[in-house]
């Protein structure tokens, strides 16, 4: 049996081997070459100024004064959408695994904003829903004779926060409502025998069942929110000042606006290092949980 194995190992290595290596390739070339201009005195408005620079991109971009803000911008803003996503995502999903009439349009419908292009979705809402003047919260407000708010003005971040959240709410919702499905309804049906009303039900036999199930979300969404671009491009270009610049838009903003592909590069590093970090504690946590 062992041999038996083995040979089909070896006979099986050489069909693996150019997938690996393609996948290692993708993988490790981009790395290696954003390290490599992170080291490098590199600006397309000037390229006849070339040569290794040392740290000193990564010490201008660690001595901006709004790198922290920054950063604190980005952990806010993918906290504030877990938060959201999995807290509406729970509620939704405990609803929606009800029999009601129309079941099946009304899931349709919570998942159709899942399929629709960041970009579109953020023009959707900056133009039809949050236009201080047009929009349809506008319209609202003075009808019901409150002021007009100007969201992108007066509430950027939260604005953004919102839109993402819109966007990914469908994406919780799905993995949810896929758990409750495998859930005993015996359990269910014993506790409302029991007296136990449908909070109840939610918050000590529902929600407890959901526990992998929300470790699995926050660490996908995780790793899609810490790359946000499109939304705060096309509602907020990062502003006002950088009240919604998030290191993916910092990264751009020294890319293609400043032409500083040294820089850009050692920011790349840094949002990598961020990236990883967060990754490594979510994976432990879902880790630990998974054992439980």
């Amino acid at each position: 049996m062992a041999r038996a194995s083995s040979r089909a190992g070896i006979a099986t290595a050489p069909l693996l081997a150019p997938a690996v290596l393609l996948l290692l390739l993708w993988m490790i070339v981009p790395l290696a070459m954003t390290l490599w201009f992170s080291f490098q005195r590199y600006n397309l408005l000037n390229p006849a100024v070339r040569g290794f620079a040392g740290f000193n991109n990564y010490r201008f971009l660690l001595r901006d004064p709004t790198l922290v803000p920054i950063l604190v911008t980005t952990v806010v803003l993918v906290l504030a959408v877990l938060a959201l996503t999995i807290g509406l995502g729970t509620v939704f999903a405990a609803l929606f695994a009800r029999e009601f009439r129309g079941r099946n349009i009304a899931r349709l419908l919570m998942v159709t904003p899942f399929f629709v292009m960041p970009t579109v979705s953020a023009l959707v809402w900056k133009n039809l829903f949050m236009h201080p003047v047009n929009g349809f919260f506008a319209a609202i407000s003075r009808g019901l004779g409150l002021p007009v708010i100007d969201w992108f003005g007066a509430i950027p971040l939260l604005s953004v926060i919102l839109i993402v959240a819109w966007e990914w709410l469908p994406f919780a919702f799905l993995i949810f409502l896929t758990a409750l499905q495998s859930l005993d309804e015996e359990q269910i049906e014993a506790a409302r025998l029991d007296g136990a009303g449908p909070i109840a039900i939610f918050f000590f036999i529902q929600l407890p069942h959901l526990g992998r199930a929300i470790s699995v979300v926050v660490m996908m969404e995780t790793i899609f929110l810490l790359g946000i671009f499109a939304e705060i491009y096309v509602t907020t270009a990062g502003g006002p000042g950088i009240a919604t610049t998030n290191l993916p838009f910092l990264i751009y903003q020294r890319a293609l606006l400043a032409f500083n592909v040294g820089g850009a590069s050692a920011a790349g590093v840094i949002a990598i290092v961020l990236a990883n970090v967060m990754a490594a504690l979510l994976v432990r946590t879902i880790a630990r949980r998974l054992d439980v």
